[in-house]
């Protein structure tokens, strides 16, 4: 199998079933529709892990790499919940196991995409569990404790749906205690809060992405404009999809429309692939 930087381009962020809510593919139809875009996916499902359903696409030749959401419903932020993901992932894998810091946390995300829960059973408001950051305001010690155990695994930590202090505090602690790979999950959509001149201040941290969607485009909280903004405030932005929402484009349509935001926003072509392809690859890299 060719490796990521061989791709025409790499997404961090794409929602496949099971999930939370339907979706659009299973991760083997969302592996076969990347293999024909000639692209890599990561799978995440606000359910907990993709693992083990990255690992069994992987045997059939397709481009898939997995991720595990921390939430409470999945086990919460536990290094061992962190270290089965690793395993069900498979040994020697060509891309990083991603880990996102819990996305069921605080008061519901106000969301503009008709949802439909994947099970009737399931209530998402009741496994909404605690922010990562305490009333004191510092890091919760499961959280460092997942960053510390992150040193010596091969995984990137990404802020899941930490606000702008929590998301903060994580990155504080991650440059404290050494932990490699750090991605900003979101990084200026309104529930992060991030500025183009916040990710400038940031950009000399070391191994830190920041992440921008489609969806964030698609839904309109940003626009074109605002895509050329950040990727010239900071140099590792990776743009991803975070999609697999039925009511939104499939792989082929959101690569078409992020062809006329990239042309919108002024990018070069060399641009271009450095936010689709190069630092995307570059941060899962083994």
């Amino acid at each position: 199998m060719r490796d990521l930087a061989g791709r025409r381009f790499v997404d961090v962020h794409y929602h496949a079933g099971p999930d939370l809510y339907g979706r659009r593919l299973t991760s083997a139809a969302a592996g076969r529709a990347y293999a024909r875009a000639d692209g890599w996916v990561v799978l995440k499902s606000h359910l907990g892990s993709t693992a083990a359903r990255a690992w069994e696409a992987r045997q059939e030749g397709l481009p898939v790499s997995g991720s595990v959401v921390l939430n409470d419903l999945a086990g919460g932020v536990r290094p061992r919940v962190v270290e089965q993901a690793v395993y069900a992932h498979g040994p020697d894998g060509p891309a990083r196991l991603v880990v996102h810091l819990p996305t069921l946390v605080g008061p519901p995300h106000r969301s503009p995409l008709r949802r439909t829960s994947f099970h009737p059973r399931l209530d998402p408001d009741q496994w909404r569990g605690e922010p990562v950051v305490n009333a004191d305001g510092r890091l919760s010690r499961e959280a460092r404790e997942v960053l510390r155990a992150s040193r010596d695994l091969p995984v990137v930590v990404a802020t899941g749906h930490c606000d702008r202090t929590a998301a903060l505090r994580v990155i504080d602690e991650a440059v404290r205690i050494g932990t490699p790979r750090l991605l900003l999950t979101h990084a200026t959509h309104p529930m992060s809060g991030f500025t183009p001149a916040d990710l400038a201040e940031l950009a000399a941290v070391p191994g830190l992405y920041a992440e921008l969607t489609a969806l964030t485009l698609l839904l309109g909280h940003r626009d074109a404009q605002h895509l050329g903004e950040v990727v010239r405030a900071h140099p590792r932005l990776v743009f991803s999809s975070d999609l697999g929402q039925p009511d939104q484009p499939d792989v082929t349509g959101w690569l078409a429309a992020s062809e006329g935001w990239f042309t919108a926003a002024g990018l070069t072509d060399q641009e271009v692939a450095a936010i689709t392809r190069d630092r995307p690859a570059d941060l899962l890299a083994p």
